[in-house]
């Protein structure tokens, strides 16, 4: 089960791994990225930004539906992390049981930024990720923007108005 599925630039960064990791008491992280599974640097970074006794498991988007569709993992609590919608929207198309997706820090380091929209002050969509988060929505989990836990909760589709 996926406690949280974040969707953040970053992946691991200090609010993931000092904060975040703390409140929803997961025992690891799953990073699923198709970049980070294939890169030895990107993979060594992620495990240096893991809390100490945290577990961490970096999957192709591919092979991290595999880990949370599998039997064995059930009744484990994970923390799932992705750095785009895309990705995010094919996890939450193809495994069932997501408490929510936190859309928290997309796009701001993109190379087309200027192209993008700006939903808050840390979500910045092309219009491929703008069209992917819309299709996110509409399925049935609760998908907001919390960069961390003490800000409140902001339900994406009330950010999405401001566009449409």
């Amino acid at each position: 089960m996926i406690a949280q599925l974040r969707i953040d630039d970053r992946l691991i960064h200090g609010q993931v791994a000092l904060v975040w990791t703390k409140e929803l008491n997961t025992p690891g992280i799953v990073v699923a990225n198709d970049n980070a599974a294939n890169n030895e640097t990107v993979k060594m970074t992620l495990k240096m930004a893991t809390p100490t006794g945290k577990k961490l498991l970096i999957r192709t988007v591919d092979d991290a539906i595999k880990v949370f569709n599998n039997p064995k993992g059930k009744d484990m609590r994970m923390f799932a992390l992705t750095n785009n919608v895309k990705d995010a929207l094919k996890i939450a198309r193809n495994v069932e049981d997501i408490d929510g997706i936190n859309v928290a820090n997309v796009g701001r380091f993109a190379e087309n930024a200027d192209q993008s929209v700006q939903l808050s002050s840390t979500l910045m969509l092309d219009k491929e990720e703008l069209t992917a988060l819309k299709e996110l929505v509409k399925l049935s989990i609760p998908v907001f923007n919390q960069v961390v836990p003490s800000n409140n909760k902001t339900e994406i589709s009330s950010l999405l108005k401001n566009v449409e």
